[in-house]
């Protein structure tokens, strides 16, 4: 089995501004070849720890180390990694081709090679044709790519991206985000990329690195942290979710539980250990949640009653808010099939909700 070498280390990183804490402990190893996400919510931090990286700050306290060297006190020119900005900052008076050999030239790279760098990396970024157009004539997403071009061509160790989408259209940063990871695969260089988009850090990364409040929540695969988030601040951060209060009846050898929810005794099951009298957080996804007619179901014991208190169409999907007879409210979406009657809900419309057991997550109490 061979192991993925680190190309960054963050060892026990703490930022200060005017003696306001900003990172707290951060510690985290980047992979070779790796698309690692820094996804939060504005303020949380992200933006800083890249900084951090690029050498653009420096740390309070703690170390960074890319290949294994500690950088600390080292300039970004001297750090071999690169950055591409959410503004892109190309140079408008120049055409593409110079924008892109801009680095080089500044190395002394001989022209002959600067060409041929040039016309590379032009061609992995689908920009041959354009060479000679300026910035002013690009659209956004090519602005970007010409943005992308110019950091790759210098052949970093690790390419720094600080949401370099967000200033797209919808349509466009879809399709942003499928030739960006494309991109990458492509160039075999580290991206550590930074979003507030959950949907985006899902769609693109090999691991999300989830921060609130300048701390590391959880780090994982897209598919760990959304269907196994470890806090519950994770949970409500990535996607739409519906908590309920619960409490552990009994357990068993195999992570099996009896859980106590809306005065219903229900089977579930627990990634991690849950003790008889425990208050936990029932945790469910709408996507994971079953909406029945009445006229539908005759065994309602593990069900909850409700009534439909808003249908949402969105074309593929069917949006219902369902308010429960206790007054609690849950989000269920249901994929839209036109020749499915039973999708037909009608607000005030009395229905049956309920999951199948072991599509819970469930994570101890927080106030």
């Amino acid at each position: 089995m061979v192991v993925a070498k680190n190309v960054v280390e963050l060892r026990g990183i703490y930022k200060s501004i005017h003696d306001h804490e900003i990172l707290h402990d951060i510690n985290l190893e980047v992979q070779e070849g790796e698309f690692l996400t820094l996804l939060g919510p504005s303020g949380c931090g992200k933006t800083t720890l890249l900084r951090l990286i690029s050498g653009f700050e420096e740390p309070t306290q703690g170390n960074i180390f890319i290949d294994g060297k500690d950088v600390s006190g080292l300039p970004p020119h001297q750090r071999h990694v690169h950055t591409v900005f959410q503004s892109y900052a190309l140079f408008p008076h120049m055409t593409v081709f110079e924008n892109i050999a801009f680095g080089l030239r500044c190395q002394k790279v001989p022209q002959i090679e600067i060409s041929e760098r040039v016309a590379d990396v032009l061609k992995m970024v689908k920009l041959e044709r354009f060479a000679e157009r300026k910035p002013s004539q690009l659209s956004g997403g090519q602005q970007q790519r010409v943005a992308i071009a110019r950091a790759a061509v210098n052949r970093p160790r690790v390419l720094l991206l600080d949401e370099p989408l967000s200033s797209l259209d919808y349509r466009l940063r879809k399709t942003m985000q499928i030739e960006l990871k494309q991109l990458q695969r492509t160039l075999e260089i580290t991206f550590i990329f930074v979003t507030h988009d959950q949907e985006e850090a899902l769609s693109m990364s090999d691991r999300v690195v989830v921060m609130q409040e300048g701390y590391i929540e959880q780090i994982g695969t897209p598919r760990q942290v959304y269907e196994e988030p470890s806090t519950l601040k994770v949970a409500t951060f990535i996607g739409e979710v519906n908590i309920f209060e619960g409490e552990i009846l009994s357990t068993d050898g195999n992570r099996q539980i009896m859980v106590s929810i809306l005065d219903k005794q229900r089977m579930a099951k627990s990634t991690r250990l849950c003790l008889p009298g425990e208050k936990v957080h029932v945790l469910i996804r709408p996507e994971d949640v079953r909406v029945w007619n009445q006229h539908e179901v005759t065994d309602t014991a593990d069900m909850f009653a409700g009534t439909v208190e808003e249908v949402i169409y969105k074309g593929t999907t069917v949006d219902l808010i369902v308010r429960l007879a206790n007054n609690k409210i849950v989000a269920a979406t249901e994929f839209f099939d036109e020749d499915d009657d039973r999708l037909e809900y009608k607000m005030g419309e009395q229905v049956w909700v309920n999951w199948t057991p072991g599509w819970e997550v469930i994570l101890p109490h927080e106030t």
